[in-house]
């Protein structure tokens, strides 16, 4: 029943008591416009003014049939007013200078419990204990909605200064909502004249006055603002027309048209929604979801209901109405519908030609360009109008993934702020920055001559930004492909602006005009790669020595064929790798080696490695992988490549391996003293050996057909051949020492012994292939038993003593095409019978009759089967039998043979 005044200045002294209430006071709030007075609401149904320094109200409002909750004051300068809301569920407007009440709210269901005149908006929220928030018009009455969010009663409604925000206190929780519009009710005209809504005032300023050199980018601008008067209806939206002559204020339903200056009214009507047309005498309104009415001269022409419905329309070129079914262009003189896009708007911006459109969605923005050609004559043709209307009345230039909050066309550049807060405009498809914002900003328009554009914010503070005219009619004449008149404004754009306008070029596809516009190093050094100019590109790296530069050079000039250049680049770039490339690629075996040094003094090992590998300097190698630390690396190519250095890089390894883990480090089997572990290691001493000769000769890779491949070699087994044939073969080599792949086989097929070392080295391959004759003549019966029985032994048939027997041997040399000796001269003509119709040749006496022999021998393939290698016969080796029988045999025919010149008093075999 009390209230108390508490001074938290002074340690919260109760400074003064106020007595009156009979029952519980349950709010009291602080007048807006005079601190001095307060107001309070009671269960004892009143509400009353108090001043501060006095014990008693001042005056007491009494009306409600129940006890009063809560109680606010209007905050306009214009309305002395205060509310209460009461357990009557009445809610109630009091003029506290008349002491009277205003009006009466009704619609609750239970009692209320908050009530609150909205800061910056014409509405009053009440909230009650049945759940309910309700939104009244402040100056109507009107209810202009419910609110019921289902948390139970409501106890509270917060409202703030300078926002449209509200926050609602319930029983189960709380929620914070936004009211009206967040957008300002400004305009400004082309000459510079801006005209807003305060509240329910109108205020004009002028940027004329400013002084432009002065002004930065961003800050707020110090205008001097004029009121020009009350508005009757509470602005929502200020729109001046095309031409500035006029400017129309809509809110609660209504439209006003005012003269711009004088702010006079010049029409009136009711309207949900109002816009202008390009023509500056033409508007339509939306009175209602489904009629549009269309005016001229501020006369009514023309009323019609679009087919689907009118849920928004939009100004401009054309009439744009959206509804359920999308977006719908219509001509304002015929009204006859141009084209349907399924779409759903929520801006639609023209361009002050007509040609370019900007249509807004909630998540992009599309770019149209508006073909009036098209339209005229499909209005000649009615065959091309389909119920969407004409298909070709718009070309799409382009989609952008972005929410545009307001947007405007200077030219054919659209400028628009988007929901991250930057400011941006569009032009041939590329998106240029222009500003990033620190709040949500309003675009006001742009003023030509100051080169500056304008926004404002809800605040309605007014800033400005830099836009170049030349820049942007540079870009418009490029769109236009106006190339004269961009020859002609590009010497007004300031160099810092260069770069800008070359990006654009580029976007545009001419790099070319880029390049010589642009004053960015960087971007042009980026064309001049993209254009293939070597000279250009040369020239701006040389003077960034930047290694990326350098790098994207080289391999220009390497698709260039200007392998020089490249070179040099790459040694610029330090480009080791690269440098290996072009070197191996060119076979430039000088270049290697240098690249070889290089990359060892500037520590790339692995480039360092690669070119001594390449040119087989294979020691080299093994000392850069143990000047880099990696022993085990060498150790294994040691092993491979150079296995007389095992020992030394294994001790090393040992000590490294030691140092982490000594039992390790021993375990590490060194081949000198471990010879059983490591296979071959004297035959790979050998080898490596043998292949050092050939690592110091270089080859032309022109001769890589003629060599080996190296993956193919086995230098093992070459050494082992080398080995068994030393004394046999001399190994076929090139002019460089390296084997010729097949060579050996060749020689064994044929080949045309003139000498008797090469008739021996005939008879060591025909023993070799297992080709085995029989030459001789027995001198006793017991000889020939126990020639017969050697060669049934071996598979090889004597000479038959009878002539049964004779024709059975026929028999089985003709089966067996292995040929014996005849041991009479009757039998020697008819054995060389045999032999000339089996195409086997015996011993030739000339080199002709020797290539003949080889020849038949390869095409007939004829195999015996040889004695064991080392069979002694009597006391002589065949080996010995064989050299005598060469000697005596010396440029003699077979038929020419005296059997009585070979002693074989001793001989149980005879070999050819």
């Amino acid at each position: 029943m009390l209230i108390k005044l508490w001074n938290w200045e002074k340690n919260w002294v109760c400074q003064q008591v106020f007595e009156g209430h009979t029952h519980y006071v349950m709010e009291v709030k602080v007048n807006p416009k005079d601190n001095n007075t307060f107001a309070s609401a009671s269960l004892d149904k009143t509400v009353k003014v108090w001043q501060l320094g006095s014990a008693q109200p001042n005056f007491t409002l009494e009306g409600h049939e129940k006890g009063v909750n809560c109680v606010d004051y209007y905050m306009g300068g214009d309305k002395p007013y205060l509310i209460s809301g009461a357990d009557d569920r009445m809610v109630k407007i009091w003029d506290y200078q008349n002491k009277t009440c205003v009006q009466t709210l009704e619609g609750h269901a239970q009692n209320i419990a908050s009530v609150s005149f909205h800061p910056e908006l014409p509405i009053i929220l009440t909230g009650s204990e049945d759940g309910t928030v309700k939104i009244w018009h402040a100056n109507t009455y009107r209810l202009e909605t419910t609110l019921n969010y289902g948390l139970e009663r409501v106890w509270s409604i917060g409202v703030l200064r300078g926002s449209n925000n509200v926050a609602l206190g319930y029983d189960e929780g709380a929620i914070l909502i936004k009211l009206g519009r967040e957008e300002p009710a400004m305009s400004m005209d082309a000459g510079g004249k801006i005209i807003w809504a305060k509240h329910s005032e109108l205020q004009q300023a002028s940027l004329k006055a400013l002084e432009k050199e002065e002004i930065q980018d961003g800050e707020r601008l110090p205008l001097a603002v004029k009121d020009m008067g009350s508005c009757e209806v509470y602005p929502q939206t200020v729109q001046h027309n095309p031409n500035g002559r006029f400017v129309v204020v809509c809110g609660d339903g209504e439209y006003i048209i005012y003269t711009a200056m004088a702010l006079r009214n010049k029409s009136f009507g009711s309207a949900q929604e109002f816009v202008w047309a390009a023509d500056s005498s033409e508007y339509a309104v939306r009175e209602s979801s489904s009629s549009i009415k269309l005016f001229k001269n501020f006369k009514e022409r023309k009323s019609f209901k679009p087919e689907f419905g009118a849920e928004n329309i939009f100004g401009g070129a054309l009439l744009g109405v959206k509804s359920v079914s999308g977006l719908a262009f219509y001509d304002w003189e015929t009204q006859e519908l141009v084209r349907r896009i399924e779409i759903q708007p929520r801006a639609v911006y023209w361009s002050e030609t007509g040609e370019l459109c900007c249509i807004v969605t909630d998540e992009s923005y599309f770019v149209l360009k508006y073909q009036p050609d098209a339209v005229a004559a499909a209005a000649e043709n009615p065959e091309k109008i389909t119920e969407d209307g004409i298909e070709d009345a718009f070309d799409v230039l382009g989609e952008v993934s972005e929410t545009v909050k307001t947007g405007l066309w200077v030219g054919d550049c659209f400028i628009y702020t988007n929901s991250v807060n930057r400011l941006n405009y569009y032009v041939g498809g590329e998106i240029v920055t222009v500003s990033h914002l620190d709040r949500t900003m309003y675009l006001l328009g742009y003023i030509p001559q100051d080169n500056r554009l304008y926004l404002g914010d809800k605040e309605l503070n007014v800033v400005s930004f830099q836009l170049l005219l030349s820049v942007l009619e540079y870009q418009t004449a490029v769109m236009r492909r106006d190339f004269d008149t961009a020859d002609r404004v590009l010497p007004t754009v300031p160099k810092e602006q260069r770069t800008r306008v070359a990006h654009f070029l580029e976007k545009q596809g001419f790099k070319k005009q880029a390049l010589a516009v642009s004053s960015d190093a960087e971007h042009k050094f980026d064309l001049a790669i993209q254009l293939g100019d070597l000279e250009n590109a040369y020239n701006l790296a040389k003077e960034s020595a930047s290694e990326q530069k350098w790098k994207q050079l080289a391999e220009l000039a390497t698709s260039q064929a200007k392998f020089e250049l490249a070179q040099q680049c790459l040694h610029e770039a330090q480009d080791h790798g690269g440098l290996l490339l072009l070197a191996t690629a060119a076979g430039n075996a000088d270049m290697v080696t240098k690249l070889g040094i290089q990359a060892d003094q500037a520590g790339k090992h692995n480039v360092s490695f690669l070119s001594y590998f390449l040119l087989g300097d294979l020691e080299r190698c093994l000392e850069i992988l143990l000047a880099s630390n990696r022993v085990p690396e060498a150790a294994f190519f040691a092993r491979t490549y150079l296995p007389s250095e095992i020992s030394r890089v294994v001790e090393l390894w040992r000590v490294q391996l030691g140092k982490v883990n000594e039992k390790a480090g021993q375990s590490l089997a060194d081949p000198k003293d471990y010879a059983n572990l490591f296979p071959d290691y004297a035959a790979s001493l050998q080898a490596q050996q043998m292949l050092a000769g050939e690592r110091t000769k270089v080859i032309p890779a022109e001769d890589w057909k003629d060599i080996m491949a190296n993956y193919e070699r086995k230098p093992l087994e070459e050494l082992n051949a080398l080995a068994d044939e030393e004394d046999l073969i001399d190994e076929p080599l090139d002019d460089k020492d390296h084997p010729i792949a097949g060579a050996v086989e060749e020689e064994l097929e044929g080949g045309e012994p003139s000498k008797p070392e090469e008739e021996k080295v005939l008879e060591d391959e025909l023993d070799e292939l297992d080709i085995i004759g029989s030459l001789g003549e027995p001198s006793t019966p017991e000889e020939e038993k126990l020639l017969d029985d050697e060669l049934d032994e071996l598979d090889i048939i004597g000479e038959p003593s009878k002539p049964e027997e004779e024709k059975l041997l026929d028999d089985e040399l003709d089966e067996l095409d292995i040929i014996g000796e005849p041991s009479k001269p009757e039998d020697e003509i008819l054995l060389d019978d045999e032999l000339d119709e089996l195409d086997i040749i015996g011993e030739p006496s000339k080199p002709e009759e020797e290539k003949l022999l080889d020849d038949e021998l390869d095409e007939l393939d004829i195999i015996g089967e040889p004695s064991k290698p080392e069979e002694v016969v009597a006391g002589i080796t065949t080996e010995d039998l064989e050299a005598e029988l060469e000697m005596d045999l010396d440029n003699l025919k077979l038929d020419d043979i005296d059997t009585t010149d070979v002693n074989l008093d001793d001989e149980e075999l005879l070999e050819d």
